[in-house]
């Protein structure tokens, strides 16, 4: 396998499959299968998943919320997806911890460093909840802080698009995709991959990220096995 250890990023509003918001049952089995695949070829893989689904933090703020309240309201909903992927992952009969940045010691371990890179020697999958625990940072920082922090060898960014494009290919079909960017070319062309704060401490740490379409049976053992799926932004 290319990758011995990875951190893998989902979005909470994929989750919601069809639905309007939530999470959809078959949506949750649908990445476990896939997840399993590359666990079964000895990939050890940490998690990150949004929150969007059930709720945003900017959107609170936006209608008026106090965006710190917001934004914990957000954290709270990522434990929540990351229960339910929990969930569905030991269904299928994976080893699991969910590591949590707020305290939430009835159904979560709190985030402890060394903890989660001896569960992820152990082979047990690590899914990170609430963010970094602090407001105004995304879960895209909270990947990557989480990624450099276990010693990932790549940021997995799973979306609804296939890769990194000159323009949005949903609104615009003349956008050209990227098989391979740099981050300077990213910053330069004002591409969208992930948030500032996110996109510029992986460029610190050279931790490269590959961006590439999760709801493609397969793209993520492809991606394991060394492939070329999606677009790999590195150095």
């Amino acid at each position: 396998m290319k990758y011995k250890r990875i951190l893998l990023k989902l979005s909470g509003e994929a989750l919601m499959g069809e639905r309007q918001y939530g999470i959809d049952p078959k949506i949750l089995a649908e990445y476990a299968n896939e997840i399993k695949q590359i666990h079964d070829k000895g990939v050890e893989i940490a998690i990150v998943i949004g929150g969007g689904n059930i709720f945003r933090g900017v959107a609170g703020a936006s209608n008026g919320m106090d965006r710190v309240q917001g934004d914990y309201m957000g954290m709270l909903a990522t434990v929540i997806n990351g229960m339910a992927l929990q969930g569905a992952l030991e269904d299928k009969g994976m080893l699991t911890r969910l590591q949590t940045a707020l305290k939430i010691e009835a159904i979560a371990e709190p985030y402890i460093k060394r903890r989660a890179v001896r569960h992820l020697e152990k082979g047990r999958i690590v899914i990170f909840g609430a963010g970094t625990g602090n407001p105004y940072f995304t879960t895209d920082t909270a990947a990557v802080l989480r990624g450099v922090e276990v010693h990932a060898d790549v940021i997995l960014k799973g979306t609804r698009v296939d890769g990194v494009y000159t323009a949005d290919p949903e609104k615009d079909k003349s956008a050209v995709k990227f098989d391979y960017i740099s981050f300077e070319d990213v910053l330069k062309k004002g591409l969208n991959v992930m948030d500032t704060t996110a996109f510029t401490l992986s460029q610190e740490n050279k931790l490269p990220i590959v961006v590439f379409d999760m709801n493609k049976k397969g793209n993520l053992l492809k991606i394991c096995e060394g492939e070329n799926v999606g677009t790999v932004v590195n150095i």
